[in-house]
């Protein structure tokens, strides 16, 4: 109940406030834009009609703070063309004229006036009706008795009398009390349709933009660490046995004629790095697409990462539905830095692993007991795997403070 008038204020607010707000902007915005263009042929009017869009933007920038209460999001403010360096004075004075945001700002300072009209009038109204119905039972009784007064439910048919005119009004009183949520949601929704058409559509859009661009970039980022932390790891693990098996193979052949038992030693050693050698392959090989998580999905996945931690886990999988493969990899290879960073450096006793699906994202949080002091700053360990969720749209959240604990929540739309 609280949510819900705290949603009708806004709404009214928004309604009433913006109706005289949007009047007074016409007024200067429709003048401006007739006395711009009707003295434009001897460059007054320019100046005039730069002017005018300042006007419009400042009108457009209080209209955009207010949607941010009535559609619930954040505001947002779209990217001016500035003026070029080392532009003039007169270049500099006329420059919103070289912005289309600048026009989308008069055109909806101009025909938003009959939007606010309804919006406004719809307000009163359904502000005013339940008001005066409910409150008819305390002065009906005083205007009964004006001469020649006729109460509308005798008008109607419904017959005369204080109870029948009292229980008239307070059922429309009750109906127009219980629609005015609704009505007046749909009143201000309606203006706020236009506003954010115009004046955030854009910025909307050119955000996404960039948005899908960080993102890219992130991919590649994150995808060239990957290749450079493999490259790394099979230089550094399985070239090394790889160089030195050979050496061992090479000293069995030299002494096979020589000294059988030797090099039957030798075999058994080269045999034995081989197996730590497939082995190191293996673990390698998980970290870049494990089969498990093609085959079985995430639960089982994530059920093998957690029986490989050298720290206790306790995992808690709520969803068990596929997902594209972008994004398993990319939950797959969180859960796995995750768990081995807290394996190496939190010094926890226990973690916590919990994926689970919450409308169209899909959340997996990390928990330790550790010393904390993880963060994604660049350099660090959590950083790529910040990259590696922006690649899919996704967002990577880090509460470590010193002395612990940590968690660490990955949310990746999956609808």
């Amino acid at each position: 109940m609280r949510s819900l008038t705290r949603r009708v204020l806004l709404d009214t607010r928004y309604t009433l406030v913006g109706f005289p707000t949007t009047l007074i902007g016409f007024v200067l915005m429709v003048t401006g834009l007739a006395a711009g263009v009707g003295t434009a042929v001897i460059w007054i009017g320019l100046p005039l009609l730069a002017g005018t869009l300042l006007i419009a933007r400042g009108f457009a920038d209080a209209e955009r703070g207010w949607l941010a209460d009535v559609l619930q999001r954040p505001p947002v403010r779209p990217r001016y063309k500035p003026a070029p360096p080392g532009a003039g004075r007169f270049r500099r004075m006329v420059n919103p004229l070289t912005s289309g945001q600048s026009w989308l700002d008069l055109l909806h300072g101009i025909i938003n006036l009959p939007f606010a009209v309804i919006s406004f009038v719809v307000t009163v109204v359904f502000w005013i009706v339940p008001l005066a119905c409910l409150a008819w039972p305390l002065y009906g009784i005083i205007t009964m008795r004006i001469p020649g007064n006729i109460e509308l439910p005798e008008l109607l048919g419904l017959g005369d009398g204080y109870l029948v005119n009292a229980a008239f009004y307070v059922v429309v009183g009750l109906f127009f009390l219980l629609l005015k949520p609704f009505v007046i949601r749909g009143a201000a929704l309606l203006r706020a349709g236009l506003g954010r058409a115009l004046l955030t559509g854009v910025a909307e859009l050119q955000e996404r933009i960039d948005d899908l661009a960080e993102g890219r970039a992130a991919a590649v980022s994150a995808e060239a660490n990957a290749l450079r932390k493999l490259e790394r790891d099979i230089h550094d693990g399985p070239q090394q046995r790889l160089v030195s098996l050979a050496m061992e193979l090479s000293r069995a052949q030299r002494q096979l004629a020589k000294d059988p038992e030797a090099a039957q030693a030798t075999l058994k050693s080269a045999i034995d790095a081989t197996r730590e050698t497939l082995d190191e392959l293996r673990a390698l090989s998980r970290g870049i697409a494990p089969p498990i998580l093609s085959d079985r999905g995430l639960a089982p996945a994530l059920a093998a990462l957690a029986g490989r931690c050298t720290v206790p886990v306790d995992l808690d999988v709520q969803t068990v539905e596929r997902y594209s493969a972008a994004i398993e990899n990319a939950i797959y290879f969180v859960c796995a830095e995750a768990l081995t960073n807290v394996a190496k450096h939190s010094r926890a006793t226990v973690c916590t692993v919990q994926l689970v699906r919450l409308g169209d994202a899909l959340m997996l949080t990390i928990g330790d007991d550790g010393v904390g002091g993880a963060h994604v700053a660049k350099g660090h360990g959590l950083a790529g795997l910040a990259d590696r969720l922006r690649a899919v749209d996704g967002e990577l959240t880090v509460q470590s403070p010193e002395g612990g604990p940590t968690v660490i929540v990955a949310e990746v739309p999956c609808g």
